[in-house]
């Protein structure tokens, strides 16, 4: 990915310099016919076209924002309600992720979210011990974080 952004960026450069004209447009024009061939020329990467990784980026950006503010909307809602109806409790968590740095960001991306804390990882990686403040439902709890964060971040990783 960094050498695609580094290629269009020096195409862009190049643009520029041909066509005479150093203002913030033309470099512009340049990253997009940039961007252009290296989409014609994608075959020969051995990766994705890096535009699809920075989509999949803003995508789990966006999830994780959403997910932020309903998570902040239901601890609220623990707080002030007048009884306490709270089911906290802890659940374990099966994650089809294999690198380390997919497990993390699964891990850190739960534990930003008000409500829920990751305790521990087994020794395979392949378990998460998640605790919420308030579980309905387990299995939904699991499937929600499956459907969101972890689609998300292997839709970045590959």
């Amino acid at each position: 990915m960094a050498f695609q952004i580094l290629l269009n960026v020096i195409l862009a450069w190049i643009w520029m310099f041909l066509s005479s004209d150093y203002s913030t447009i033309a470099f512009f024009k340049g990253y997009f016919f940039g961007l252009l061939i290296i989409f014609v020329l994608r075959r020969f990467f051995h990766q994705r076209i890096y535009i699809l990784s920075i989509i999949a980026i803003l995508k789990l950006l966006w999830i994780f924002f959403i997910e932020l503010i309903k998570a902040n909307i239901d601890v609220l809602k623990v707080i002030f309600s007048p009884t306490s109806k709270v089911k906290p409790g802890i659940f374990s968590l099966e994650t089809s992720l294999t690198e380390g740095w997919e497990i993390t960001l699964l891990s850190n991306l739960i534990t930003l979210t008000p409500g829920t804390l990751v305790i521990d990882i087994s020794d395979d990686n392949k378990t998460l011990y998640i605790h919420a403040i308030n579980i309905e439902n387990v299995e939904q709890t699991k499937q929600d974080i499956k459907n969101t964060f972890e689609k998300a971040i292997k839709e970045v990783s590959h």
